[in-house]
């Protein structure tokens, strides 16, 4: 893992949840005991990322600490061991880019090509401040790779000229529909489904099948007595033909 500092000089020396936060730290201090209250340390700082502006800095980083009554050092070990969270500024649409080997297989090298092109070197901020870039490991969107993941919407089924467009949208407050960018749903076949089309499926006939399918028609133990010549009972009767 790469080396991850603070930028001090970026954060000021102040900060503070926005007020309409301090309902959902209620909801997730809600969830532990008053001795447990330390397991809300990710949920606290996902939210001081988010009134961050998209980061966290360290006066932000202390004050999940003091609220959760921690030595600042836990909370650092935190916010540096996960890469969820960012330790300097951001755009405010900040794309993370999936490298990791189903995104790669499909293009991901190219639309990191776009990236450097479009905003500039991993981590820089655009002289607008709109958008900024990182490559991540894998978001669990492979079936739809390539994908990136911009603020919390994904993006996907990219190639490089939808990428491309998609980036100067942003660049110019332009709404941009998330989800694949080719004709499908979510990760449904391309053009539509494929399987399970038949309407028996879905229409409650189905439920008329008293037997299951593929049963075998002769019991192994008489097929094996028939073919070595052996009297065998089925049902308490000799079979056909057996003296």
């Amino acid at each position: 893992m790469a080396l991850r500092r603070f930028d001090l000089e970026a954060g000021g020396d102040t900060f503070a949840f926005k007020p309409e936060t301090e309902e959902k730290i209620a909801f997730w201090r809600g969830k532990y005991p008053a001795e447990k209250q330390r397991s809300a340390v990710i949920p606290m700082l996902w939210l001081a990322q988010k009134d961050n502006n998209g980061w966290l800095s360290e006066p932000a980083m202390r004050e999940v600490a003091d609220r959760l009554e921690m030595p600042y050092i836990r909370v650092y070990e935190v916010a540096t061991f996960y890469t969820m969270f960012r330790l300097q500024p951001v755009g405010k649409f900040h794309v993370q880019l999936c490298g990791t080997t189903p995104c790669q297989l499909r293009g991901a090298e190219k639309l990191k090509e776009v990236c450097q092109k479009e905003i500039g070197d991993i981590m820089y901020v655009t002289d607008d401040g709109r958008l900024s870039w990182e490559e991540v490991e894998c978001l669990g969107a492979c079936v739809n790779a390539p994908m990136v993941q911009i603020n919390d919407d994904y993006y996907e089924d990219l190639t490089p000229e939808s990428l491309s467009q998609i980036l100067g949208k942003l660049k110019n407050g332009v709404d941009v529909q998330p989800g694949p960018q080719i004709d499908r749903v979510n990760s449904a076949p391309e053009g539509g489904a494929t399987t399970l089309t038949d309407p028996a499926l879905f229409d409650g006939s189905k439920n008329s099948i008293t037997t299951l399918p593929n049963l075998p028609t002769d019991e192994p133990e008489a097929a094996e007595a028939e073919a070595a010549g052996k009297t065998t009972l089925i049902d308490g009767k000799k079979k056909d033909g057996e003296a």
